[in-house]
Order: C-alpha cells, then structure tokens, then sequence
C-alpha cells in the first residue's frame, strides 16, 4: 500500500473534506478524490460517505485511521527532526489568536524560543477566524477561548483567566463600595455606563449571568474592539467594564481603577492552544506549544 495514498487518507479523515484536504496537502481536488478512491479499490470497501458538506468516515475508514494516523504522525516527526534536533528552532511558527492575549502572554513567553533562532508570524482574529484558517493551513498554532469541533483540528486547554468587574475610582465611590454593592446586587449598576468589546456585551454578559444570575439591561455606551482600549476609557471614567485580571492588574495595583466586587467564584474564562491534528509532529509547533504550556503554569 502507497504510504502516500495513507498519508492524502488521514489528511480527509480528519478534515472532513477532500477541498479542505487538498489545500492542507498542496495538491488538487480531484488529486485527492483519485487517490481515495484508487485506495478504496486496493482494499475493496468504501471509506467515505459522500455528503453535501464533505464526508463522513465509514466504520471501516474509521478502523483505518485509528490504525494508521500515529504512525503516519510518528513518520513525519522522524522526516521533519532529521539527524539534528536544533533543525526544530530555525523553522518559522505561524501563529495566531485574540489581540491582547496574544500581544501580553503568548508573544513574551516565547521569546527564549526566538533567541533560540525560533522565527514567528502572527496573526490576529476572532475565534471563527482563528479556526478557519488553522484549518485552511494559514496558522500553526492558534489560541482561542473555545473547543474546535471534528477531527481536522486539536484543542489543549492552556489557562483560566479571571474576569474582573472595574470602574474608576469615583464611580467604585458613588456605589459605595462592594460591601454595599453586595446588598443593593444588579439593580446598583444599571445607572452606570458600559464599555465593552461588542455590541452583543459578551463579558459583561458573562460576568452578569455568572455572579447575578441574569442578564445586563443596558447598552454599551463605548464599544471599542480592544481590551486595552476597554481599559483606558474605564480608567477615564468613562464607565463600568469587565476585563481579564492579567490584563487590569497593573491598573488595580496603581488605583487607577478599583474592583467593584469580589464574588466568591470569579467568572473563568479557559484559553486551549489549537492545532490541526498531527502537527504536534513538527518538532518547532510542539516545541512552541509545549513552552506555552509551561508558561501558563505562571500565569
């Protein structure tokens, strides 16, 4: 059996689609499409089932996969390292995720990687776009705040990060206080200004379902598609904001915005580094996710 007929095998399986295969493999799609089905003649059963959306393994595809992928991943690793490990440094990361956590975090933690000889590209998007073009090839790694879906991509969780609802000074100071915000609950904050990310509110959203158990009923008054942004104008006294605590520490420890509250269970928020499965065979994609791994031990 031709390994590269395997090899184009798996690439489908876990993509899904003979399209989205192809692009992953360089090749064409009808490429793809002769080379799964002179494979499905040599072993005499169907491995696909052609849908509107893709396809979808047969059992018997499935036992394939299951049976050849980690070795088709362990050839890799063996062609990729070669003879000398520190070959793994010199190659180029592509990597991606959301600004601020990306830009604070992940870019610092791998600079050993980079003195090492390590290069790195990044991209920045949101969590749709982050999936979509890991999945087309465009990434390596990417960081996102959710689970991937199917086959074609792997997700490892990195960090939780804390929400933080915030406020300059002298808003925190016409609340009274999170001893008074405590007692008075939701109703107390519906008066203030929101600054947000989205219009859709989504960590406000979040911090309200979490620690209220309802939802927010005002609109964002500043909505700016930054955090930092977020906490600059929270800083300003522009209104309330939720942020994450690694982003708004140095703010809290200056004074220059002040915690409204401190509920007993935070809101979390879990960071997964994503990658198309099998690229962890690569020796500098595994290196890189497995030093961010260690970083967020700190984190």
């Amino acid at each position: 059996m031709d390994l590269a007929l395997l090899r184009t095998f798996v690439a489908v399986h876990r993509a899904g689609s003979f399209t989205r295969a192809a692009g992953l493999l360089g090749l064409s799609q009808p490429a793809v499409t002769g080379q799964i089905r002179t494979l499905e003649r040599q072993l005499g059963r169907p491995l696909f089932l052609r849908t509107a959306r893709g396809v979808v393994p047969t059992t018997v595809g499935d036992e394939l996969a299951h049976k050849a992928a980690p070795h088709l991943d362990a050839l890799v690793e063996i062609t990729e390292a070669g003879l000398d490990d520190d070959r793994s440094a010199l190659r180029t990361l592509h990597l991606a995720g959301p600004p601020e956590f990306t830009a604070l975090r992940v870019l610092p933690a791998l600079t050993t990687l980079v003195a090492q000889g390590l290069a790195a590209r990044c991209a920045f998007g949101s969590t749709e776009e982050l999936f979509e073009g890991l999945g087309a090839g465009h990434h390596d790694l990417v960081i996102t705040t959710a689970r991937p879906r199917g086959r074609l991509l792997t997700a490892t969780p990195l960090c939780d990060e804390e929400h933080v609802l915030v406020a300059a000074p002298r808003w925190a100071a016409r609340l009274g206080g999170p001893a008074v915000l405590q007692v008075k609950g939701v109703r107390a904050l519906e008066a203030l200004p929101v600054v947000e990310v989205h219009e859709s509110l989504p960590l406000v959203t979040r911090y309200w379902s979490a620690v209220f158990d309802t939802r927010p009923v005002t609109a964002g008054t500043i909505i700016a598609p930054d955090l930092r942004a977020v906490l600059a104008c929270v800083a300003e006294g522009a209104g309330l904001g939720v942020l994450p605590r690694y982003l708004c520490m140095d703010a809290l420890d200056a004074g220059e915005v002040v915690a409204l509250l401190n509920p007993p269970v935070p809101p979390l928020r879990t960071y997964f580094l994503v990658v198309r499965t099998g690229a962890l065979a690569l020796p500098h994609i595994a290196r890189a996710h497995e030093w961010l791994l260690r970083a967020a031990v700190d984190w």
